[in-house]
This record gives structure tokens, sequence and C-alpha cells, in this order.
């Protein structure tokens, strides 16, 4: 099961902020802080992050530049990643893939790539903050 929101900023914009683990607290309403030694997640990063007042482990399970995948408390999460529009560099999709027994999961989905477009596109407007990320 997939949610996706399109988004307008190109796709090296998008995958990088969804990558930067300082910005998941201002995106997700599920995530109130994170702790990873990574900034920017890639295969193998491992790192807490407080839901709900509890602190749980996450491992990133696999990372491209467009795409990652996670275990959060050892469970098989969401999957996340940014869909290029041919002809149109400037805009893109951002998808959350949802586990089909985390169903009830996807309002929650919805809401957090609202505030995740809304984030990088402000961002996108007033800085180039990060795209400068895409050069690191």
């Amino acid at each position: 099961m997939a949610v996706g929101r399109d988004v307008a900023v190109a796709p090296a914009v998008a995958a990088a902020a969804l990558r930067d683990t300082r910005a998941w607290p201002e995106w997700s309403p599920a995530i109130d802080a994170v702790a990873s030694d990574d900034r920017f997640v890639e295969t193998g990063t491992t790192g807490r992050v407080r839901v709900g007042g509890a602190w749980v482990s996450f491992r990133v399970t696999g990372a491209t530049d467009r795409r990652w995948d996670w275990r959060v408390a050892g469970i098989p999460a969401t999957g996340h990643r940014v869909d290029r529009y041919a002809g149109d560099p400037d805009r893109c999709r951002v998808v959350v893939e949802v586990p089909i027994v985390a169903a009830a999961y996807v309002p929650v989905c919805r809401r957090a790539l609202d505030r995740f477009a809304a984030l990088v596109e402000r961002e996108h407007e007033t800085t180039d903050e990060w795209r400068r990320m895409t050069d690191e």
C-alpha cells in the first residue's frame, strides 16, 4: 500500500530532505525527536526515534539516492521514495509505502506528506539549503 503527494521541487531536493534525520520531527506527526550519528540515512544507518514519548531503535535496511526503507523496533516499517516526472525537473512525487498490516497508519502518512511538501517547498523558495545538501 502506498500514499503519495506531488511536491513542487526537484527530485534531488525532495530526496535530500526525506533522508535528513534532522528534518523528520518537522514533518512527521509521529516522530518527536531523532538520535542518529548519520544526518542523511544510508543503508545501515541506525539510531532512535522518540514516538509518543518513548525512544525506539531504528535501522535503515536499504537506501539509494531517492529511496530508503527501515525497521523500527525490529519491525519492518515504511518505505520512502521520490519519483521523477519525465519532462518536469522541478516537480516530483514523494511516496510512503505502508505495510498492509499497518493500514491504519495511512492517515498519518498523508498528514506527514502534506507537512513534508509545505516544508520543502517553503525552504526551497526562501533558501537553497536543500540544494546545497544534495551537493554534499
